[in-house]
């Protein structure tokens, strides 16, 4: 019985599995070359997800994935109980307005002004909303992603890289989202701006109570809001876990990559943010 078998996905409510995102057997190819081979994923309900690997080990492509842009040569994905690998375009339109966006840079269109990109995905799935609710709509995501209300008339090329990373939030969420992929959201920002882009993150999930999928190199990020942190290594997932559990292991890479100096130095950061010990808001959510 797969993780999604009996949880049915109504339209009018939330879903209320263990297990939004299941990955099982994932194999993606480039010609000769593998990108992943047998990886599998489970992410529950309810956490913010890290995830984690060198350049090349297929972070974004695993992304791509679960959300339809790659099709994978093998294997199986669900999202929210639903089929995205075996499924007709037209099945998985009933999900697809149930998650939200963030890509690399904010991949704004140029041409529209920052209102207008977060009217994008609600005249997709929503055609009969009328201009004047599409125009509240933009402007209450704008302000809930932190930036201001002017900022709904803007155009991209009139914003700061931060100011694109939350405009494209905005964007994001312009669905109502129970599912939210954020792929290098603090990649280029400041670390003041980072750190407001990881609490902003923290906050809307616990407000909107959402489930997120968050791909990161910023080990600030992760010990600062991740609940579990996925490590992609040798084509597959090979540990998924706490930060503590993380450490426990042996595998080479794991052990470069969080004791490292930068990990060293992002560990005692949060140590001194948190009093000497993580907060209760980033406990380990249950499940497998």
């Amino acid at each position: 019985m797969s993780e999604g078998e009996g949880q049915q996905l109504d339209a009018f409510k939330r879903y209320r599995g263990d297990f939004p995102i299941v990955v099982e057997g994932l194999v993606n190819r480039f010609g000769s070359q593998t990108v992943h081979e047998n990886l599998s994923l489970k992410v529950r309900r309810g956490e913010i997800i890290g995830v984690v690997g060198g350049s090349g080990t297929g972070k974004s492509v695993l992304m791509r994935s679960i959300i339809g842009l790659q099709r994978p040569a093998e294997g199986h994905i669900e999202v929210f109980g639903r089929s995205i690998t075996d499924a007709a375009p037209d099945e998985v339109l009933g999900v697809r307005n149930r998650w939200g966006v963030l890509f690399q840079g904010g991949a704004l269109f140029s041409t529209l002004t920052v209102g207008e990109n977060v009217a994008v995905p609600l005249k997709q799935f929503y055609p009969e909303i009328s201009e004047e609710l599409l125009v509240e709509i933009a402007r209450y995501k704008v302000v809930l992603s932190g930036l201001p209300e002017d900022a709904v008339s803007k155009y991209p090329s009139e914003l700061s890289g931060g100011m694109k990373k939350r405009a494209g939030l905005a964007r994001a969420l312009a669905l109502d989202p129970e599912l939210l992929f954020l792929d290098e959201p603090t990649a280029g920002l400041d670390p003041i701006g980072a750190d407001k882009f990881d609490r902003l993150t923290r906050e809307l999930k616990q407000a909107l109570g959402l489930t997120v999928f968050l791909i990161t190199h910023d080990l600030d990020t992760l010990y600062a809001i991740c609940d579990r942190v996925a490590v992609l290594a040798d084509q597959q997932v090979i540990a998924v876990g706490t930060i503590p559990e993380l450490l426990a292991t042996d595998h080479p890479w794991i052990q470069e990559y969080f004791n490292g100096p930068r990990g060293r130095a992002a560990q005692s950061s949060q140590a001194r943010s948190d009093g000497g010990g993580k907060s209760v808001d980033n406990q380990p959510v249950g499940g497998a």
